[in-house]
């Protein structure tokens, strides 16, 4: 992968984690919104509200939109967390902050009657074992790509955790599909399940990327793997652009 810099990438764990591998590991918080037809006041709230006061608390927060209009407008962000006690803390920690609430009363306000959004979709994930914390993409990447694997059951989901931690990030690398972050969905709406993030230049290199690693001789061995059968029966893809506030 061309990277201008990588974090260091954890070995692969092979059994239960470790108290000190499970503190190395980011968690990340998935916000999934549905708009509300015409309404564009969430994306406004986040720019100069709610991104400002997390990042007052050092937390990096991405934002993205639908890269192909869609029948219902979208809204994803990603909260980047260094721990579970920091998702806490944070939580905990903007309701104490005077100039968010002075700052973010106004929507709240306005949104009470006239809603921003329909509804919107949480899934809180724990950093997988080969890419315990983010990694940023350079300033090339226009599309993002968010894919969710739901799994059969809880079994069945830890080994699909392990193909990517054994084998498939490796052939990610190879062929040019960029990672960002990995997740096991510890709590959301799509149980068991996991969830990645990967980045492109652009579309064209997406969809050469993802030739080559369909032609990739590892992915043929791995793919026919009896540990591998059955591991995602429910698959969520979507192609992404960063809105101008995202921070990834």
């Amino acid at each position: 992968m061309k990277m201008a810099s990588l974090l260091a990438v954890a070995p692969v764990c092979k059994g239960i984690a470790s108290p000190a591998q499970t503190s190395s590991k980011e968690i990340y918080e998935w916000r999934i919104y549905s708009l509300t037809e015409g309404n564009t006041s969430l994306d406004a709230f986040y720019q100069q509200t709610l991104i400002p006061a997390y990042n007052r608390q050092n937390i990096t927060v991405g934002a993205f939109a639908p890269h192909t209009k869609t029948d219902q407008e979208q809204r994803f962000y990603l909260f980047v967390y260094p721990n579970l006690a920091a998702f806490h803390k944070a939580k905990q920690t903007l309701w104490q902050d005077e100039t968010f609430r002075k700052e973010a009363q106004p929507f709240y306000n306005a949104s009470a009657s006239q809603p921003a959004y329909s509804s919107f979709e949480t899934f809180l994930c724990e950093a997988f074992d080969r890419v315990p914390r983010l990694i940023r993409p350079d300033q090339s990447r226009t599309l993002f790509e968010f894919r969710n694997y739901k799994s059969p059951n809880e079994e069945a989901n830890q080994r699909k955790v392990k193909m990517f931690n054994a084998d498939e990030i490796a052939i990610f690398d190879q062929v040019g599909i960029h990672s960002v972050c990995y997740g096991e969905v510890l709590a959301g709406p799509r149980m068991p399940s996991l969830i990645y993030l990967t980045w492109y230049a652009d579309e064209p290199a997406r969809n050469e990327a993802w030739r080559k690693f369909a032609a990739h001789p590892d992915w043929a061995r791995i793919r026919v793997l009896p540990e591998y059968a059955h591991t995602a029966t429910d698959n969520r893809n979507l192609l992404l652009s960063p809105l101008p506030c995202s921070q990834i």
